[in-house]
């Protein structure tokens, strides 16, 4: 196991990896004892698009480790790169104020550009349509610890589970990390369900494949639901589109409501990386299966264990 300097993609963890970082949100919630662990350290949110979740549980996580935040949200408006200045030029002077980045940017491979010129650590909060690691790790731990709780997970840290990703699954971010990281357990079986014009993209199907996971591609919701232990619904992004008539031809293809929880099995769950628009309607909230607002606070001791994982000396 290598201890990671920056966290730019998915493909960066191993199984070690993963149950250290786990092992360490475990103790952020059940005590305190890392409640000074950052103190004196700053951490800069440079967010080139929006964010509600992903900023301000980083930022809270720095908080509630004893470290400050400087931040700028809509970077690419009120930041220098307004004035022409590259994202190069940007992270040379950012080095200078921060300990560690967190970056949000529109284009694809922007976090890995910045790692290549940065002396701090960088992490991916979402690249355009590439990655957004951290999202996948609070997927991920999210799933143990529902499933652990049902004894379908076993004590070294595997799954046996049948995952349906639905939605804008060309443009999904979350659901490119995800895939890779669910990859790792052999036992996993993936339902991709999207219309064609939005299917995972051919990179991560050969991932898989290099792997032998088993998958299938379908475009009906129905099909799955019945055999899913995980639902994990997405929006369709509406800003990768280019133009409004063609978002909206896929908009409401793909929707869960209270007539699918009829055809769900009864331990299995629905997630949502969030925000959502209208692919799960309100009514669905009250269900025990849909649990997308335990993975917002899963989320913050995620966060929180990768910051401790980055300045974590011993690791």
């Amino acid at each position: 196991m290598m201890k990671l300097r920056h966290i730019i993609s998915a493909n960066q963890f191993d199984k070690k990896t993963i149950q250290k970082i786990f092992t360490i949100a475990d103790k952020v919630q059940s005590k305190n004892s890392y409640s000074n662990y950052l103190k004196g350290k700053i951490m800069s949110t440079l967010f080139y698009e929006p964010s509600t979740r992903t900023r301000l549980s980083f930022e809270s996580s720095m908080l509630r480790l004893g470290g400050n935040v400087i931040t700028t949200e809509s970077a690419a408006e009120f930041s220098s790169a307004a004035k022409g200045e590259t994202l190069e030029d940007t992270i040379r002077v950012i080095n200078s104020f921060a300990d560690v980045i967190v970056l949000r940017h529109f284009n694809e491979g922007a976090s890995e550009i910045a790692a290549n010129y940065s002396k701090v650590p960088i992490i991916n909060a979402g690249d355009g349509k590439g990655e957004h690691p951290s999202q996948a790790l609070l997927d991920l731990y999210t799933i143990f610890s529902i499933f652990k709780n049902k004894q379908k997970i076993s004590k070294e840290i595997d799954l046996d589970l049948t995952i349906s990703m639905v939605g804008d699954l060309k443009n999904g971010r979350t659901i490119h990390s995800l895939t890779v990281l669910l990859s790792l357990f052999k036992n996993v079986k993936f339902i991709f369900i999207s219309p064609k014009a939005l299917d995972i993209p051919t990179y991560i199907k050969k991932v898989l494949d290099e792997k032998k996971v088993s998958y299938q591609e379908i475009s009906n919701l129905k099909q799955a639901l019945s055999i899913s232990d995980v639902i994990y619904q997405t929006r369709v992004q509406k800003e990768r589109f280019k133009s409004l008539k063609e978002y909206k031809k896929f908009k409401n293809l793909l929707i869960i409501d209270k007539n699918s929880l009829t055809l769900m099995k009864k331990d299995a769950i629905i997630m949502h990386p969030l925000p959502r628009i209208n692919e799960i309607t309100p009514e669905v909230d009250n269900d025990p299966r849909a649990i997308y607002f335990k993975q917002v606070q899963n989320g913050l001791f995620i966060r929180m264990a990768l910051l401790i994982y980055l300045f974590d000396k011993e690791n």
